[in-house]
């Protein structure tokens, strides 16, 4: 991957992944009027009885073949497939639930949109070259932004209930490579050893000293459950995983704790992907292609 990727290439993933970035504009407006969902028009997917026209599927697939090729990435077919269906029934989901709460995106706010890319992308002229590029004409164009900047005010909305604290443990621990030498380390905890001292010994860098995290922060499950099933002061049995064999001290508890940006976006990460699942299943969404 390129560490500093075109700016025709953003444009391309802020238009295609925009439900994972930042923005959204917070205007109340006019519905604004619907892609055509006739039965004659061949249609990709149908959701909550909108339709996903088979057209916009077929170009978001070859936007997204342009963006891994700039990336240097490859995706088989049926990842393609699952990938762009994905993104475009999570963008209409979110859409919609935006309009049932009376947010419409105003013909103002689009044009202030596009108008940003135009100057994002240094002219009119360059905006058209994109577009053609990436398999855009002025409707497609507009519809996509519209629909997506909606979707993206609905996801603000959903992660804004994230709150800056949460039941956080403080931890640490000594990992060993071998269920053996785990044992062995257990053995020297249970005949007085101190845990912080021996910690370090097997991890010199950071004292095995995990830090703050949330429940389901940690990459272990198995550590994540086994550190809330503790008391503070307590040590776990040994823990294993597939990166080795732990055992955890619980230094601390605090069922407020402030998050660091990085667990607040974690949790809001796991707000949206619980509330997408729920509204899959509340919805009815029939696959066409």
């Amino acid at each position: 991957m390129q560490s500093h990727p075109s700016v025709r290439f953003i444009l391309a993933l802020f238009l295609l992944f925009l439900t994972a970035c930042s923005g959204g504009v917070s205007q109340i407006g006019s519905r604004p009027t619907p892609v055509p969902t006739a039965t004659t028009a061949p249609m990709a997917a149908w959701v909550n009885g909108e339709g996903i026209l088979l057209s916009e599927y077929q170009s978001e697939t070859l936007r997204l073949l342009a963006a891994l090729q700039e990336l240097e990435m490859e995706m088989d077919a049926a990842q393609q497939k699952e990938k762009v269906l994905n993104e475009l029934i999570v963008q209409t989901l979110l859409a919609q639930n935006a309009s049932l709460q009376g947010h419409f995106i105003t013909d103002a706010d689009l044009q202030a949109k596009l108008d940003e890319l135009v100057t994002e992308v240094g002219g009119s002229e360059k905006l058209q070259e994109w577009m053609a590029k990436y398999q855009y004409d002025d409707a497609s164009l507009r519809y996509a932004l519209r629909r997506n900047l909606a979707a993206a005010w609905m996801r603000d909305q959903i992660i804004a209930g994230v709150e800056e604290v949460a039941d956080q443990a403080h931890v640490r621990q000594i990992r060993g490579d071998s269920q053996t030498e785990a044992q062995e380390i257990l053995q020297q905890l249970q005949t007085g050893s101190d845990f912080e001292t021996l910690a370090w010994q097997y991890d010199p860098i950071t004292g095995g000293d995990l830090g703050w995290f949330p429940r389901g922060y940690l990459f272990q499950p198995e550590v994540d459950e086994a550190a809330f099933a503790l008391q503070p002061g307590q040590t776990s049995a040994i823990i294993e995983t597939d990166i080795g064999f732990h055992i955890i001290l619980l230094i601390e508890r605090d069922a407020s704790h402030i998050l660091t940006p990085d667990a607040r976006q974690f949790l809001q990460h796991q707000a949206l992907e619980q509330w997408l699942a729920q509204k899959k299943s509340e919805s009815t969404i029939e696959i066409l292609v």
